[in-house]
C-alpha cells in the first residue's frame, strides 16, 4: 500500500490538531480527535479503508484506554499512536496480507502501536519546548501592556511548534510506511523468532492497558461485576464492542432510575411534614 502526499498531509494535519497541548482544543483536539477508536475511523476515511482503521483503532485504543497525562507528563503521545501507528499497522496488515479482523492483525497493530507511541513522546516534550520561546514572547507582551499580541502568542505561534514536531514527521514517516513494511516482509518474515515475539507482546499489551483502566475506576469489589459481564457477554455470548456498549447503556438507565427510586420516599415523607406544618 502506497500513501501519497495528499494523503499524508491529512494525516499530518490531524496529527497537529490531535496533539497535546493540541491546536484543536482540549476537549475537541486530544481527547476526542487523538483518541485511537475516533482516529481509526479518520485514517481509515483518508486511505480509504475504513473498515480496516476502525479495526486496528480499536485494537489499540485498547491499549490507551486508560491514557493520562498528569502534569504534562507522558508515556506515549496520542498523535503519534493514532496518526503514524494506525496508518503503519494498515500498510502492514495490507502489505502482509493479513487480514484486519484476525488475531495476527491485531497483536501487529497493537505492538506497533505501542512502539510509535513511545517514540512519540519525543515528537510531544519537542513540542513543549519550542512553545517555550512563544511563552517568553507572551510574557513581555504582557509587562509592555501589549495584550493583542497574546492572540498571535497562543493561536499563531503554535503552529511552527506542530509544523516542527506534528506535521513534518507525521508525513514524512506515513510516506515511508510502504517502504518499511516491505524491510519487515524482506527481514522480519512471518514466521520468524522475530514476528512472533511481536505478536506474543501484542497480545499482551490489551491487558496492560484494561489494567490500568480496572487501577483507576474500581474501588470496591463488586465494581469487578460491571467488567465480568460484559467479558462474559463477549467470550460466551459472542456480542461485540457495539452490543456490549448498547447492553452497559440499558443497565446504566435502569441503575439510575432504581437510585431515583430510593430518593422518592424520603421526598415524599418530607411534603407530609410540611402539609402538617401548614395546618396546624
Amino acid at each position: 500500500m502506497q500513501i501519497n502526499v495528499f494523503q499524508a498531509v491529512l494525516l499530518g494535519l490531524c496529527a497537529c490538531l490531535a496533539s497535546m497541548p493540541g491546536m484543536g482544543g482540549t476537549s475537541f483536539g486530544n481527547y476526542t480527535l487523538g483518541r485511537p477508536l475516533v482516529a481509526g475511523l479518520v485514517v481509515g476515511l483518508i486511505l480509504g479503508d475504513v473498515q480496516t482503521g476502525i479495526i486496528v483503532g480499536a485494537a489499540i485504543q485498547v491499549i490507551y484506554i486508560a491514557l493520562v497525562t498528569p502534569g504534562g507528563t507522558v508515556s506515549a503521545d496520542v498523535r503519534a499512536i493514532s496518526y503514524i501507528g494506525i496508518p503503519l499497522s494498515i500498510c502492514a496488515i495490507r502489505g502482509m496480507g493479513l487480514s484486519p479482523d484476525s488475531s495476527a492483525a491485531k497483536d501487529m497493530a497493537a505492538a506497533l502501536g505501542a512502539a510509535v507511541g513511545t517514540l512519540g513522546t519525543v515528537l510531544f516534550y519537542g513540542t513543549a519546548t519550542v512553545n517555550l520561546l512563544w511563552q517568553h514572547i507572551g510574557w513581555k507582551a504582557v509587562e509592555k501592556g501589549d495584550f493583542k499580541k497574546l492572540y498571535l502568542v497562543d493561536m499563531g505561534l503554535p503552529w511552527i511548534s506542530h509544523l516542527i514536531c506534528s506535521f513534518i514527521p507525521t508525513v514524512i514517516i506515513t510516506m515511508a510506511g510502504s517502504s518499511m513494511v516491505d524491510l519487515m516482509k524482506v527481514y522480519l518474515p512471518m514466521e520468524g523468532i522475530a514476528m512472533k515475539t511481536l505478536f506474543t507482546v501484542g497480545s499482551l499489551l490489551p491487558a496492560v492497558g484494561v489494567a490500568i483502566l480496572l487501577k483507576q475506576v474500581i474501588t470496591k469489589a463488586s465494581d469487578f461485576l460491571t467488567f465480568f459481564f460484559g467479558f462474559t457477554l463477549a467470550a460466551c455470548m459472542g456480542v461485540n464492542l457495539i452490543g456490549a456498549a448498547l447492553i452497559g447503556g440499558f443497565f446504566a438507565v435502569i441503575n439510575y432510575k432504581i437510585q431515583l427510586l430510593k430518593l422518592r420516599p424520603a421526598v415524599a415523607g418530607a411534603g407530609a411534614y410540611d402539609d402538617e406544618e401548614e395546618d396546624i
